[in-house]
């Protein structure tokens, strides 16, 4: 299976539906999430500022994927695992539409790869 639906399946079934029940949830999220985002966080920009570095050193067209993880996703889970259950309930909102806006796009991009557009 090629490796972009695999990503695209990965988004859809866990990454969305996880971060639009971190944002429904808000405050009532067992605190053990809170850590997990804080570590998510650090982990996204890391690797994805990484990987932004080597396409941008090879001029790909996709760096906007990698910077995306890097000065978005990975900034705000890190923010939302940092502040717990005080976190403005602005920032859950952002979590919230990241998950509907993930999971959109990957569903199109999947659509598009089997040709059901």
């Amino acid at each position: 299976m090629d490796t972009h639906v695999i990503l695209n399946i990965f988004h859809i079934m866990l990454v969305a539906p996880f971060f639009i029940w971190v944002g429904i949830s808000r405050d009532r999220l067992p605190d053990g999430v809170f850590t997990a985002l804080v570590v998510l966080g650090i982990v996204l920009t890391l690797y994805h500022g990484f990987k932004a570095y080597n396409r941008l050193v090879a001029k790909s067209s996709y760096v906007w994927v990698n910077l995306i993880h890097t000065l978005w996703v990975g900034p705000l889970l890190f923010y939302v695992g940092v502040n717990k259950k005080e976190t403005p309930r602005s920032a859950f909102e952002l979590v919230l539409l990241t998950g509907f806006a993930a999971l959109g796009y990957h569903m199109y991009e999947l659509a598009a790869h089997y040709d059901f557009l």
